[in-house]
């Protein structure tokens, strides 16, 4: 299992099929990067709303620390996602997760490369 200091990452088979990179930003956030794969693009070039909010998924549950084995130790229950433009880049990033409020634990943003 990945690790950077004594914070873990969750990696799964579908992380790693899609290529994701991870990077602790601090104990409670973490940084993941999605390269863009043509498969990842509908037919007027927009990235699908699927993989993006797949990205924001994976992001949200490596901000909690895995257990002892390396195993989630939360699922996603609820998840909304708002577009704000089309994403047309090569790649992803899920960012500026943080602990929030105790009915909302966590957010994600995403962005694209300026």
């Amino acid at each position: 299992m990945p690790k950077k200091g004594n914070i873990f990452f969750i990696r799964q088979p579908f992380d790693e099929f899609l290529e994701m990179k991870y990077e602790r930003t601090t104990e409670n956030s973490v940084k993941v990067t999605l390269p863009v794969n043509p498969l990842f693009v509908n037919s007027i070039g927009v990235i699908r709303g699927g993989i993006i909010s797949a990205l924001a998924d994976v992001a949200l549950f490596n901000t909690v620390v895995p257990d002892t084995k390396g195993k989630q130790t939360v699922v996603t229950v609820d998840l909304s996602v708002t577009f704000l433009k089309a994403a047309k880049s090569d790649f992803l990033t899920a960012a500026h997760i943080r602990s929030r409020k105790r009915a909302q634990p966590y957010s994600c943003r995403l962005h694209e490369p300026r």
